[in-house]
C-alpha cells in the first residue's frame, strides 16, 4: 500500500449552532399545533443535518430516511404499550405487594426490550445512511443483541459494577462486528483490556472521594437529618465532592469513546478518534450557562405577563399567592399563560440540550477523528436496500433513540 493510502484523512464537520437553532425553533413551534406529530419531521431533519453536514475525503454522508417511516414505527410500537399501560392500570387496582411486583416485572421487561428497541434503532439509521453513493447496513440480531446486554447488566449489578468493562467491550464488538458498508463487513479489534485501568481507576476514585465527601459533608450538617436546616459548609462540601466526582466520570467517558471509537475497523480502513475529559467538561459548562441563560430570560417574562394578566396578586409590589390563586381558578387567561410558560420551559431544557450536548458531541468525535486507509474502500460494492417501511417505534416509545 502506498504512504498517501496511509496518510490519514480527517473527518470535517461543517454544521453551524445558530443553523441547527433555526432548525429547532421552527419545528418547536410546528409541535403544538400538529400534537407532536412533527417531532418525526423534525427527527428526520436534524439528521440530515447532522449527516450532511460531516465530510469524509471531501464526500458528505447522505440520510435518507423520512419521517413517515418514522411515524410507521411509533404507530407499531404503541401495540407493545398499549397493553403495558392496561397492565398499569390493574396493578394500580390491586394490594401494595401485588403491585411492587407487578411494577417490578413491568421495569425488568422495559429494560430488556430497551436493548432490542436500540439495536433495531441503530439498524434503521445504519440503513439510511450512504457514503460515495454506498449504503451502510447492520446485520446480526436485535433479540440476541437484547439477551446480551440484560444478561450483562445482571452481571454488573451483581458485581457492583465492576463487570462493566467486560460488558461495554462485549456490546461495542457486537454492534459493530455485524455492521456493514456495502459488500465490506466492519471489524472491532478492541476488549475489555483498553477499558480496565481508566474505569477501575475512576471506580476507586469515585468510591473514596464519595465516602470521603458524605462522611464530612454529614458531619458538618450538610443533611437534612431530622428536619434540620442544612449548613452552607456541609452542603459546600457535598457539592464539591459530587463536582470531583462528575469529573472522574467525564475523564473515563473520554477514554471509553476514543479506545472503542478507535478499534473500529472495514477492512484495511482504520478509525482513530481522540476525546478530550476537558473538551467534555465545556460541553456541559456551556450547557449549565446557557440553560440557566434561557430560564433567567423565561422567568423575567413569565413575570412580566403574570403580573398584566394577574396584576391583583402583585399589588403593593409584593405576591399574594392567595390572591393568585383565585386568578387562577377564575381567569383562563391566567391558567393559559401558565401552560405556555410550563411548555417554554420544557422547550428551552430541550433546545439547549441539542444545541450544547447533543451538537457539542457530534462535533467533538467528528472533529476528532481520521481515517488511514481509505483508498482500500473503492473497490467496495453496493449491497440492496433495506426495504422496511416502519423504524425506530419502540426506541421512540422509550426514549432510547439517538439523533
Amino acid at each position: 500500500m502506498s504512504s498517501v493510502q496511509e496518510q490519514p484523512v480527517p473527518v470535517v464537520f461543517t454544521g453551524t449552532r445558530s443553523e441547527l437553532a433555526g432548525m429547532l425553533l421552527r419545528g418547536y413551534g410546528l409541535l403544538i399545533p400538529t400534537i407532536g406529530l412533527y417531532r418525526f419531521w423534525l427527527t428526520t431533519w436534524k439528521r440530515r443535518f447532522y449527516w450532511a453536514n460531516t465530510e469524509i475525503d471531501g464526500d458528505p454522508l447522505e440520510y435518507t430516511g423520512n419521517a413517515i417511516q418514522l411515524l410507521l414505527g411509533f404507530l407499531m410500537a404503541l401495540a407493545v404499550f398499549v397493553p403495558l399501560y392496561g397492565l398499569f392500570f390493574f396493578l394500580s387496582t390491586q394490594s401494595s405487594e401485588a403491585a411492587i411486583a407487578g411494577y417490578s416485572g413491568v421495569a425488568v421487561l422495559v429494560w430488556f426490550l430497551m436493548g432490542y428497541a436500540i439495536y433495531r434503532a441503530r439498524d434503521f439509521r445504519l440503513s439510511r445512511t450512504l457514503w460515495r453513493g454506498i449504503r451502510c447496513d447492520q446485520g446480526g440480531s436485535a433479540w440476541g443483541y437484547a439477551c446480551r446486554r440484560f444478561f450483562w447488566s445482571l452481571l454488573v449489578l451483581v458485581t457492583a459494577g465492576l463487570a462493566y468493562p467486560f460488558m461495554a467491550a462485549s456490546l461495542w464488538a457486537y454492534r459493530y462486528r455485524h455492521s456493514w458498508y456495502g459488500d465490506r463487513q466492519f471489524g472491532f479489534v478492541g476488549s475489555w483490556k483498553q477499558l480496565a485501568r481508566p474505569f477501575y481507576l475512576t471506580y476507586l476514585v469515585v468510591v473514596v472521594i464519595g465516602a470521603v465527601g458524605l462522611g464530612m459533608g454529614s458531619a458538618m450538617g450538610g443533611l437534612p437529618v431530622s428536619g434540620a436546616t442544612p449548613t452552607v459548609g456541609g452542603v459546600v462540601v457535598l457539592l464539591i465532592a459530587a463536582a470531583l466526582i462528575g469529573l472522574m466520570l467525564l475523564y473515563y467517558r473520554s477514554r471509553e469513546i476514543s479506545r472503542m471509537f478507535s478499534s473500529v475497523r472495514l477492512g484495511q480502513a482504520a478509525l482513530d478518534v481522540t476525546v478530550r475529559a476537558r473538551s467534555l467538561l465545556g460541553q456541559y459548562l456551556l450547557f449549565g450557562l446557557a440553560l440557566a441563560g434561557s430560564y433567567i430570560v423565561l422567568a423575567i417574562g413569565g413575570l412580566i405577563v403574570l403580573g398584566v394578566v394577574a396584576s391583583g396578586a402583585f399589588a403593593g409590589g409584593a405576591f399574594d399567592p392567595q390572591v393568585f390563586m383565585q386568578a387562577l381558578q377564575s381567569s383562563i387567561t391566567v391558567l393559559l399563560a401558565i401552560i405556555f410558560g410550563y411548555l417554554l420551559l420544557l422547550g428551552a431544557f430541550s433546545l439547549m440540550v441539542e444545541l450544547f450536548l447533543g451538537l457539542g458531541f457530534w462535533r467533538l468525535v467528528a472533529r476528532g477523528a481520521t481515517i488511514t486507509g481509505l483508498d482500500s474502500l473503492r473497490t467496495v460494492k453496493a449491497r440492496g436496500e433495506d426495504t422496511a417501511l416502519a423504524g425506530e417505534g419502540l426506541a421512540d416509545a422509550l426514549n432510547v433513540g439517538a439523533y
